[in-house]
């Protein structure tokens, strides 16, 4: 059960409400018991109906739980008649039906918010978590499975985990009971059921124990199918113009087939645990009977066939809630598979860690230094003794071949990793020593890739900066260049841009970007490529715009165009994670080193494009 312990956990919150669910579910329970039990005085009265005298009904009997009904149906025929008291019966079986409904829809009126709301908090608690995770969680994963463990593993575990809870609660409490009240009215017989139930939990036992490994097998099918959908939404265009429909068609049926496989197994095996279980407790019910009626007719059980016929009707009232604990058993383990994904997220190592008591950054005043900074991926070195000083209002580009380790180095500043070795220090601290939100509020970055989301155009713009006025949103989409489209458009500010703004051009995007930077308003920018994916006139405004922005402003640039960064303070050069070249552009190209050669490279492609 320790793989349960989530969810069990949830429910200490509603200690309250769960005693009050035991309270009304024992009570369901016992008006049951009573209401089958009102078949002894009825089958008594029936069975003796043909006597003209009490005599038969009045006769001590060995059995207690007789003996108690006899003397009250005596005290009732006395007292009302035969006909009255059946009516009595009848009336009394009625009440306890209702009553026992009653309380059924009570747990169940009490329980049903709980189960909702551990659903509701599991998934909070992936959404938080996801949140948390550094970046470099995300390029291991498949961005399908990630999305399949929130979606479908969630509403698996709600499914299968706590949509079953009630039946974990209620049906051992109906079981005990009413195995109680059977040892009650008859030791010997309940002592010979309580030996056969075991036989029926290891036949459902066997069949619920490959459940787990099928589920998991569906579950991670089930993720790769969302992960290719999502590759095929994202790159539709290019699908399309590379006639690979095909290719990704075939690759889709394939995880689709293997995730029918998997469920269909799955189904086979759950839909199996039903039936047998009943077919158990029937071939139990006969067992009972024979062992009970041979026992009654050769003397062997001292028991009469009124309480005999009445101890039946309770057994089978065993039968239902076993049937659903079986059923139950077999969904928890397949729910179980998915618990196991969920908690490969939630136990998730957070590398890069806020410090709760981290001092506040309340202005940037100084700069930013590092200090024999290197960065380790999975054993791979990324970056290798890293010493850079950026003064404060300085320019500072990064260029350097593919994988020279432009972007990485600029994802230390905000934290996205954190150093392997060395540190970064801001204002003279090391940014560890400060607590992540006040870090990353002195800082915004515009990415090659426009992140935009499926919202109006100044929700996008005041993304972060919720309580920016309209005139300090349409200032900053001045200042990006983009008032002008935004005026073209029918509903202006408030026009929805689509998914990852889809409704406007690269260039649109871009400057949408830049304007949010601009609203934020921070003393340090981050540039990583802004420029390299526009055609020449958006890349002319969005560059005017990225001018504009970077006054007064302290800037680390990642360049793809060499020409947009002759200006910069001091050009690093990386080549395989080391610093190695730096200077301006006129004292590197005086140089003739790498970066002279790819100035050079860089003008023979605008030459010939």
């Amino acid at each position: 059960m320790k793989k349960y312990s989530r969810v069990f956990a949830y429910l200490k919150n509603y200690i309250p409400q769960i005693v009050l669910y035991f309270i009304c579910s024992i009570l369901a329970i016992i008006f049951s018991i009573v209401s089958i039990g009102m078949l002894i005085p009825f089958l008594e009265l029936i069975f003796n109906s043909g006597s003209s005298s009490l005599g038969e009904l009045t006769k001590q009997s060995n059995n207690p739980v007789v003996n108690f009904i006899r003397d009250l149906l005596t005290g009732s025929i006395n007292n009302y008649g035969k006909l009255n008291t059946l009516l009595f019966i009848c009336i009394f079986i009625v009440v306890s039906i209702l009553l026992k409904n009653l309380f059924l829809y009570l747990a169940s009126y009490i329980l049903n918010p709980l189960k909702n709301k551990i659903v509701n908090r599991l998934r909070i608690e992936l959404y938080d978590k996801v949140l948390q995770l550094p970046i470099g969680y995300f390029t291991e994963k498949r961005k399908g499975d990630v999305i399949s463990r929130i979606t479908n593993d969630v509403n698996e575990v709600e499914n299968s985990v706590v949509g079953t809870l009630e039946g974990w609660i209620r049906d051992p409490l109906t079981i005990i009971l009413n195995v109680s009240f059977l040892f009650f009215m008859s030791p010997q017989l309940t002592l010979f059921l309580i030996v056969l139930i075991p036989v029926m939990g290891f036949v459902i036992g066997r069949i619920s124990r490959s459940l787990k490994r099928k589920s998991n097998l569906a579950a991670e099918k089930l993720g790769e199918s969302v992960s290719i959908l999502d590759e095929t939404l994202s790159g539709l265009r290019v699908i399309k113009a590379f006639n690979a429909e095909g290719i990704l068609r075939s690759r889709f049926y394939k995880v689709n087939d293997e995730l029918l496989y998997a469920k269909n197994h799955i189904g086979y095996r759950r839909d199996l645990a039903s039936p047998v279980s009943e077919l158990l407790g029937v071939m139990m019910f006969a067992i009972i009977l024979w062992y009970g009626g041979s026992g009654i007719l050769s003397g062997r059980i001292p028991l009469e066939a009124s309480v005999l016929l009445g101890y039946l009707g309770l057994f089978y009232n065993i039968i239902t809630p076993a049937k659903s604990l079986s059923t139950s058993f077999s969904n928890m383990q397949k729910g179980s598979a998915a618990i196991t994904r969920i908690e490969e997220v939630l136990r998730a190592t957070v590398t890069v860690d806020d410090n709760p008591n981290g001092k506040k950054l309340e202005q940037f005043k100084h700069g930013i230094e590092f200090r024999n900074v290197s960065f380790r991926y999975d054993d791979i070195t990324i970056l290798k003794n890293i010493n850079l000083k950026i003064e404060k209002g300085k320019t500072i580009a990064l260029v350097g071949a593919s994988g020279a380790g432009k972007s990485t180095l600029a994802d230390l500043i905000p934290r996205f990793h954190d150093v392997s070795d060395g540190e970064i220090l801001v204002d003279g601290i090391n940014i560890k020593d400060y607590s992540l939100q006040s870090l990353r509020e002195q800082i915004s970055i515009v990415t090659q890739e426009p992140i935009l989301f499926n919202d109006t155009i100044a929700s996008n713009i005041a993304l972060g900066e919720h309580d920016a006025s309209a005139e300090a949103i349409e200032s900053a989409a001045k200042i990006a260049n983009a008032y002008n489209f935004i005026q073209q458009k029918e509903e202006k500010f408030n026009t929805n841009i689509g998914d990852r703004g889809s409704k406007l051009s690269g260039g649109e995007r871009q400057r949408l970007t830049i304007a949010r930077a601009i609203l934020k308003n921070p003393p340090i920018l981050i540039l990583d490529e802004a420029t390299s994916s526009l055609d020449t006139e958006s890349e002319k405004l969005v560059q005017d715009a990225i001018n504009n922005m970077m006054q007064n402003r302290t800037s680390v640039v990642i360049a793809h165009r060499l020409s947009t960064i002759r200006h910069a303070d001091e050009i690093i050069v990386l080549q395989k994670g080391e610093i190695a070249e730096r200077g301006t552009h006129d004292s590197l190209m005086n140089a003739e080193g790498i970066y002279f050669r790819l100035v050079q490279m860089n003008q023979l492609i605008a030459v010939n494009s």
